[in-house]
């Protein structure tokens, strides 16, 4: 291959990974049309760490500003959180995550994504829970990178009203609101 033509590749390879960063390298390969070895070893000359990395050095400064969880707690990486407002869990669901026979991801994975990112975007020393209505809207396969997004969409009687959608290659897999209750806030009868 010319060396004007890798260059031309690590050049958009640097900005396709600047713009998407939670992109595998299976996925870049496809992409690009070249090995997994390719890209690795383009990644590797341009310093960008794998994946795994990436997303370890962004969950880091962004979890910096969860009150509600410890780091344990959350399933997945949080990769943009604005406290009281939204926030964003990138993770990878692996075998142990999905049926022996199917090699399909458990739902109650998936809604332990939405749900810790729920929580996590509260405001609070403390919060718990207190209802969450669901929709799976369709399987994932173990492997596929899953991104949930969580926006909240108000309070009212010490309940936060967040809407959480997951993501696989672009489409719905997961659709939940949860009302989250603050500590330390009486319970009203529901």
């Amino acid at each position: 291959m010319a060396q004007g033509a890798r260059q031309s590749r690590q050049e958009e390879l640097r900005e396709r990974i600047e713009v998407e960063p939670f992109l595998t390298d299976e996925e870049l390969a496809e992409r690009f049309s070249v090995s997994v070895q390719t890209i690795r070893l383009d990644r590797l000359a341009l310093g960008i760490p794998e994946l795994r990395e990436r997303l370890r050095t962004v969950a880091t400064e962004k979890f910096s500003g969860v009150r509600t969880l410890a780091p344990g707690e959350v399933i997945g990486d949080i990769v943009d959180l604005e406290l009281g407002s939204s926030g964003i869990s990138v993770w990878r669901a692996d075998a142990e995550h999905g049926l022996a026979r199917s090699a399909i991801v458990r739902g109650h994975h998936l809604f332990a994504q939405a749900n810790s990112l729920a929580m996590a975007i509260v405001d609070a020393q403390e919060a718990l829970t207190a209802k969450a209505t669901v929709r799976f809207v369709r399987p994932v396969s173990v492997g596929v990178s899953l991104v949930a997004k969580a926006v909240v969409h108000g309070e009212r009687h010490g309940y936060i009203r967040v809407d959480v959608h997951t993501k696989a290659g672009g489409d719905d897999v997961f659709v939940g609101e949860f009302l989250i209750l603050r500590a330390g806030h009486t319970r009203p009868r529901v």
